[in-house]
C-alpha cells in the first residue's frame, strides 16, 4: 500500500502510538515516523493521577507498545525529539535540531498541557503540577504522612491526586472557586456526591474561594485567599485544567479554535494534515457538534477513525465521550456528553455511592453515569442512542432492566 510514501505522527502519547498501530493494523506499508517529544516510549496518562502515582510500581504498564514493538512494525520512533515547525508549502515538518523530514500525510497528537498559575508565587519550589511521568514522581514525593498538600483546582485530576494523597497520609486541603468540585461537569446534585466523599476521608473541602498568591521564602509554606487567610502547605499542586497544544498548527495557518478544528475524521483544513487525540476539536455527527474530548477513551479510539482516513478509506462511527475515575472505594464510568443544566434522574441512591445518574433533555438520555455499579456502559450507550423519550419514573425504577427502557 504506497510503500513509497511516508506519514509523520507528531505526539508521543497514547493517541500517536494508536494511531501508528491503526496505520500498520490497515496494511500502511511506507514509512511511518512517529516523533516523541519526551524521552519515555508512548504512554498513556491514567496511571499517573492513579496507581502510579499511589505506588510508583508497574509503570511499564503505562507504555502502549514496548521498544520492540516499533522496530517489528518498522516505525521510526524519535523520542525526545520536538518537532518545531510545519512547512506546509514543502509539506515537511522541522525538529528543534533543525532536521526537516518531509511527510505525504501528517498527523498532529500533540496533546494538551496543564493550565498555570499567573499568581505571585506561582514559581516557588513546592508549586507542582501533573502531565508527565517526572511530575507523577514529584507529586508522589511530597504525598508523605503529614505533609500538608494544597490542591488548587477541584476538577477530576485534583481529586484524583488528593486522594492518592489521603491514601499516602498527607493532610489535604481542596480550593475550589465554584460552589462545588465538578459541578460545570456534573451539575449540583451529583457532584455533591464528589464533595461529600472527599469530606468523608478528613480533605478540607473549600468552595467559592479565591487564591491571591502562594507564599514561601524559596519554597512554598502557604496559599493566601482572598479573604486574607493563609492556607499552610508544604505542597501546593495546581489542577485548573488543561489546554490543548496549538501552537504548531497555528504557526502553520491551520484552523484553530479550542483545538484543532477538524472534520469528523479529523481532517484539518489542510488536506493532508489531520489531528487526534486531546488537541483536536473535532465534527462528531451523533452529537451535532465538535467536540474536544481529553480523556483516555478518546485517545484509544480515535485513531480508528483518522487512520482509515489517512488512506482514504472509511471507518468506524465514533464513540460518544467516555471516562471513568476511581477515588477511594469509588469507581465510576461517565458515557455520553451533558450539560449541567440538563435534568438529572437518579437509579438508586446517592448516598450509598451505588446508583446511576442520568442526564436527560427533553425527555431523552443524553448522558449516564454509573457509580460502584458495573458491566452497563453498553446499555447506557444504547438508551443514549435511541434518542427516544423515556418516562422519568422507569428510568429511575430499577427493577426496569435498562435494557427494556428504550
Amino acid at each position: 500500500m504506497a510503500a513509497d510514501r511516508t506519514f509523520v505522527v507528531v505526539g508521543g502519547g497514547l493517541a500517536g502510538a494508536k494511531a501508528v498501530e491503526q496505520l500498520r493494523e490497515l496494511g500502511f506499508d511506507g514509512q511511518l515516523v512517529l516523533f516523541a517529544g519526551e524521552e519515555h516510549l508512548p504512554y498513556e496518562r491514567p496511571p499517573l493521577s492513579k496507581d502510579y502515582l499511589k505506588t510508583g510500581e508497574k509503570l511499564e504498564d503505562a507504555f502502549v507498545h514496548d521498544q520492540q514493538w516499533y522496530a517489528d512494525h518498522d516505525v521510526d520512533l524519535r523520542t525526545g525529539t520536538r518537532v518545531a515547525a510545519i512547512d506546509r508549502a514543502a509539506k515537511a515538518v522541522v525538529t528543534e535540531a533543525g532536521d526537516r523530514v518531509e511527510y505525504d500525510r501528517l498527523l498532529l497528537a500533540t496533546g494538551s498541557s496543564p493550565r498555570t498559575l499567573s499568581l505571585p508565587g506561582s514559581t516557588l519550589t513546592g508549586v507542582l503540577s501533573l502531565r508527565t511521568i517526572e511530575d507523577s514522581d514529584a507529586i508522589r514525593g511530597a504525598l508523605r504522612p503529614g505533609r500538608r498538600v494544597v490542591l488548587i483546582g477541584g476538577g477530576w485530576i485534583g481529586l484524583e491526586v488528593a486522594a492518592a494523597a489521603r491514601e499516602r497520609g498527607a493532610q489535604v486541603t481542596v480550593l475550589e472557586s465554584l460552589e462545588l468540585p465538578l459541578v460545570r461537569v456534573l451539575g449540583p446534585t451529583v457532584a455533591q456526591v464528589f464533595a461529600d466523599l472527599h469530606r468523608e476521608h478528613d480533605v478540607d473541602v473549600r468552595t467559592e474561594v479565591t487564591v491571591e498568591a502562594i507564599e514561601g521564602d524559596g519554597s512554598v509554606t502557604g496559599v493566601r485567599l482572598a479573604s486574607g487567610e493563609v492556607v499552610p502547605a508544604d505542597t501546593v499542586i495546581v489542577g485548573i485544567g488543561a489546554a490543548p497544544n496549538v501552537e504548531l498548527a497555528q504557526d502553520a495557518g491551520l484552523d484553530v479554535d479550542n483545538g484543532i478544528t477538524c472534520d469528523a475524521v479529523g481532517r484539518t483544513s489542510d488536506w493532508d494534515i489531520f489531528a487526534v487525540g486531546d488537541v483536536a476539536n473535532v465534527e462528531h455527527p451523533f452529537l451535532g457538534h465538535r467536540v474536544r474530548v481529553e480523556h483516555w477513551a478518546n485517545a484509544l479510539n480515535q485513531p480508528q477513525i483518522v487512520a482509515p482516513a489517512m488512506l482514504d478509506e472509511d471507518g468506524p462511527e465514533p464513540e460518544l465521550p467516555y471516562f471513568y475515575t476511581d477515588q477511594y472505594d469509588l469507581g465510576m464510568e461517565y458515557t455520553g456528553l451533558a450539560d449541567p443544566s440538563d435534568e438529572v434522574v437518579v437509579r438508586g441512591e446517592l448516598a450509598s455511592r451505588e446508583f446511576i445518574a442520568f442526564w436527560t433533555r427533553d425527555g431523552r438520555v443524553i448522558a449516564g453515569m454509573n457509580v460502584n455499579i458495573w458491566d452497563v456502559t453498553e446499555p447506557i450507550k444504547a438508551l443514549i442512542r435511541t434518542r427516544a423519550a423515556i418516562d422519568p419514573a422507569r428510568l429511575a425504577n430499577p427493577s426496569v432492566p435498562l435494557e427494556d427502557l428504550a
